[in-house]
């Protein structure tokens, strides 16, 4: 079972950049309720797609640097990085089947 990881500025490259599976990256922060909504959508994709996928997260609030150069706005912020790239994202709290069907259209 693959669980959520917290990434920040210094482990971004390695866990995210360089990573040989698709990343479901997620900017969220304490105070925000959707992402307290979206957290558990994103560990259940996690758990579902296992080692085809990995999810990180980034508290807005500790890395404000990582969700400035992402320019993300508002919150939950959700980026899909594939072989290094931005391939997807999306904002606010979305079910979990457009979760699955935006990451598997990149595996």
């Amino acid at each position: 079972m693959s669980t959520a990881i917290d990434v920040n500025q210094n482990t971004f490259k390695s866990e995210v950049v360089e990573s040989d599976v698709p990343v479901i990256v997620d900017f969220w922060a304490e105070w925000c309720g959707p992402c307290k909504k979206l957290s558990p959508i994103l560990d259940e994709v996690a758990a579902e797609l296992g080692d085809q996928v990995k999810v990180a997260k980034v508290n807005v609030d500790q890395e404000r640097t990582l969700a400035a150069m992402f320019q993300v706005m508002s919150i939950p912020n959700v980026f899909i990085f594939k072989g290094g790239q931005k391939v997807d994202e999306f904002v606010g709290l979305v079910p979990k089947s457009e979760v699955l069907s935006r990451v598997q259209s990149h595996l």
